[in-house]
């Protein structure tokens, strides 16, 4: 039997490697695209559109097949080779149409990567009495590590080098898959009666509105801030430094969301959260320095680091025990998956037809009326309370 330790090793590795792909290649990938293949800021929108929309699809195909298959693992192996090899087939496509259909096929075999994972590290830190955030935090490290790394040998090396380490990464993985625990019961979802019963629920579905108005913009900046990084002078190394200093501000607040959800309110934290995003991203629209940018890139700890954990916390406690697990692959559908499209496509469009300071104001305006939802989030429940102790 492998010991508790080098299983935890191994969740730990994997999570560091796994991201540590992904920031290697997402963050600069369109400037890839853009400097290399030389396509336009609408082209470049739309590719980068195609993971999160394909996510929407694919994520309960895999679902289906781990259920069938009983073999998680398995099916997790097969999607991390996969996405390996078509990530790096990437670097020898050079037309648009063909980069069309091959990054729908990288992002079909990407999506079974996180869930997957992260119902065998669930199981795992459920029967073990551990906390999540505590093997999740090696993936926010990874993440920042590998856009500081990649920016760098960008510059001295060539752009071409995020292939091959998005690939390598991947195929580390798959040696930390052996050592990973028995897969267990994974999370089963019963899709159809769960959104029945959820869509009867005005609150869910405000704080549905909520998520993609909020996660839309985060996840489509990590497309887009390597451009706004060059658009305000800086270089690759200033984009690998400002994913540094922004991904690895995550980790800590993540650590420490408990103490703060306890202390202040899961309403207050998403309120203060999201009011931090959109200052942020309404700042950016006014063209700072490449200084100030940096600085002010810490602040994704208070938006992201503690957004995140607010928001499952909410679901938490607002939602029933028997259809909490459709509840958050909802949530994770229309947040990181249709907020993210439709941030990454628009933000293209604005970026191609004006300039990449307006996809950014964009971004703030969305982000504000995520906030106004959150306020109505707040009324309702204050109303929904106030009605539970009048008897009503």
């Amino acid at each position: 039997m492998v010991s508790q330790k080098r299983t935890s090793l191994s969740l730990k590795g994997f999570y560091l490697f796994t991201f540590f792909a992904f920031g290697s290649l997402f963050p600069l990938l369109g400037v890839y695209f853009k400097e290399e293949a030389g396509l336009s800021g609408t082209e470049i929108g739309t590719l980068m559109s195609l993971s999160p929309i394909v996510m929407i699809f694919a994520q309960p195909m895999w679902g289906i097949i781990t259920d069938y298959t009983k073999k998680p693992k398995h099916v997790l192996a097969v999607s991390l080779l996969l996405t390996g090899l078509i990530g790096y087939a990437v670097l020898f496509i050079g037309t648009y149409d063909w980069l069309f259909i091959i990054l729908i096929l990288l992002a079909l075999f990407q999506s079974a990567i996180v869930p997957i994972s992260d119902s065998i590290l669930l199981n795992y830190v459920n029967q073990t009495k551990q906390e999540y955030g505590n093997y999740r935090l090696f993936g926010a490290i990874g993440f920042a590590v590998a856009v500081f790394i990649m920016g760098k040998l960008s510059e001295m090396s060539g752009i071409s080098i995020i292939f091959y380490s998005f690939a390598l990464s991947l195929l580390l993985c798959l040696l930390l898959i052996r050592s990973m625990p028995r897969e267990g019961e994974l999370l089963k979802v019963d899709l159809r009666s769960g959104i029945s019963a959820l869509i009867r629920m005005p609150r869910y579905m405000v704080f549905l509105i909520t998520t993609f108005l909020i996660f839309g913009p985060i996840f489509a900046n990590n497309f887009y801030f390597s451009f706004y990084i060059q658009g305000i002078g800086g270089t690759l190394t200033g984009v690998g430094i400002a994913f540094l200093l922004a991904a690895g501000s995550e980790a800590p607040f993540m650590k420490l969301s408990g103490i703060a959800l306890r202390k202040y309110g899961v309403i207050q934290i998403m309120m203060f959260a999201a009011a931090v995003s959109g200052l942020r991203w309404t700042f950016y629209f006014f063209q700072p320095s490449i200084t100030v940018v940096l600085l002010t890139t810490v602040v994704q700890g208070f938006s992201v680091g503690l957004f995140i954990p607010a928001a499952m916390e909410y679901i938490r406690e607002n939602t029933p025990s028997d259809v909490r697990a459709t509840a958050v692959s909802l949530y994770t559908a229309v947040g990181n998956g249709l907020g993210s499209w439709f941030c990454t496509f628009m933000g293209g469009m604005i970026f191609d037809k004006y300039s990449i300071f307006n996809t950014y104001l964009f971004f703030g305006i969305l982000s504000f009326a995520g906030l106004f939802m959150i306020g109505i989030l707040m009324r309702l429940q204050s109303r929904d309370k106030l009605g539970m102790s009048s008897g009503v």
